[in-house]
């Protein structure tokens, strides 16, 4: 505990402000697309969207510039340090921000929405890397699993927030909250945080040195591995989200309570993040990982099955979604630092290549299963059986190599 003190401290702050801290700069992702989904089907309607699910589209896009972002901003963090990255994206997020807020037509404010993404890349990549740089293994995870719980409080209040703009504004009042959001964080950083990567540990922005360390995250087995399951089980999360609006106010017509059940359930993860801080140095993220996916795959196969024998009401999807959530709040902190583990000297490389192949791999998982949508919950619940199933295969995978490769070093040890 005392060691934990101590590494904190060198951020300038103590722990519970510093996990605060990078819990927000994580949630400005969060707010930036929870916020604006009760106001998808407005903005469809007043920007004459080609199709219902075209909307939806304006989530993709925040990721795509996230993914993008992520792969300039991780060698950058680096090579020049964790605040100068944090100031450059919130510049590029307020620059996104104000096209979003003036945007006349849907492709505008898709461009909008990709700048903010690009933007949003560095106080993510940045976030990560400050717990890297202070924490590592199972204390990791403890710490992400807390950054979690209270990143997950954000989502929770979010649609309300978008909510109670759109009854005193229109959908351009959300765009304001994001440029408050961004400049009040913006103040805390230069006012309360100091450098966390000290300048002898800093890697040149070489094309060599990226490439390098971009190699070393990918032929990595554990890295590459957790990696793919990220982007699998995030993509079918993604494919929820770009579709939770018309789930709650068209196929079960909550209208205004679409935020309230939204943020239940977000609650519900939250809940979990925080169960899972507690547990997670006795269990180890693996075995919590592990069990969590394995929840994931036999609920959606058991409730996409029931499709075929009765009408889903809005409380049997809520029941299922509540499983949903629960697991991925034992899921998120624990693959996240399980791919970051062996990765301690490149962190700012390897968050950023995790970051990018994983947002890439959910955004386009999560378009498809999004646009796939047809009044049903099928696209949903089929997308969390498949996806799971398949990053389930993968850790089995990843870990019989590790237990294969530990068995190697040992009999290589006593023979030696």
């Amino acid at each position: 505990m005392e060691n934990a003190h101590n590494n904190t401290a060198a951020s300038g702050m103590g722990s519970k402000e510093f996990t605060l801290l990078v819990a927000l700069l994580m949630s400005i992702t969060a707010i930036s697309i929870d916020a604006l989904l009760p106001a998808l089907g407005i903005i469809g309607n007043e920007l004459n969207a080609a199709t219902a699910n075209q909307p939806q589209l304006l989530i993709s896009m925040l990721f795509l510039g996230l993914a993008v972002g992520q792969l300039i901003c991780g060698p950058l963090s680096d090579a020049l340090g964790r605040r100068p990255i944090l100031f450059g994206g919130f510049a590029l997020y307020l620059v996104g921000t104000v096209i979003c807020y003036q945007a006349d037509s849907l492709e505008i404010l898709m461009l909008g929405r990709f700048i903010q993404g690009l933007g949003v890349a560095g106080p993510y990549i940045s976030a990560i890397s400050l717990v890297r740089d202070l924490y590592h293994g199972a204390q990791m995870a403890r710490i992400m699993s807390l950054v979690m719980m209270i990143f997950v409080l954000v989502p929770a209040i979010a649609p309300a927030l978008g909510q109670a703009i759109l009854f005193v504004s229109d959908w351009r009042g959300i765009f304001e909250l994001y440029l408050a959001y961004a400049i009040i964080l913006m103040v805390w950083i230069g006012w309360r945080l100091k450098e966390t990567l000290p300048k002898s540990n800093r890697i040149a922005f070489t094309r060599t040195g990226f490439y390098d360390g971009f190699k070393e995250v990918v032929t990595n087995r554990i890295t590459a591995s957790y990696t793919i399951c990220m982007g699998l089980f995030f993509g079918s999360f993604i494919g929820y989200l770009n579709s939770s609006q018309q789930i709650f106010q068209v196929q079960f017509n909550t209208g205004n309570l679409f935020a309230f059940y939204f943020g239940l359930l977000a609650l519900v993860l939250g809940f979990a993040s925080l169960i899972n801080s507690r547990i997670v140095e006795k269990h180890g993220p693996r075995a919590i990982a592990f069990r969590a996916i394995c929840v994931v795959v036999v609920a959606s196969i058991g409730f996409f099955s029931l499709h075929a024998f009765v009408t889903i009401s809005l409380w049997m999807f809520l029941g299922y979604a509540a499983i949903l959530f629960f697991c991925f709040g034992l899921l998120f902190g624990n693959v996240n630092s399980l791919a970051m583990e062996p990765m301690g000297h490149v962190a700012g490389i390897a968050s950023a290549v995790i970051g990018s192949v994983s947002s890439i791999m959910s955004m386009s998982i999560g378009t498809v299963i999004g646009q796939m949508y047809n009044n049903t919950l099928m696209p949903i619940s089929g997308g969390f059986a498949i996806m799971g199933t398949l990053a389930l295969c993968l850790m089995y995978w990843a870990e019989k190599g590790r237990i294969e490769e530990q068995v190697e070093e040992n009999i290589e040890e006593a023979i030696g």
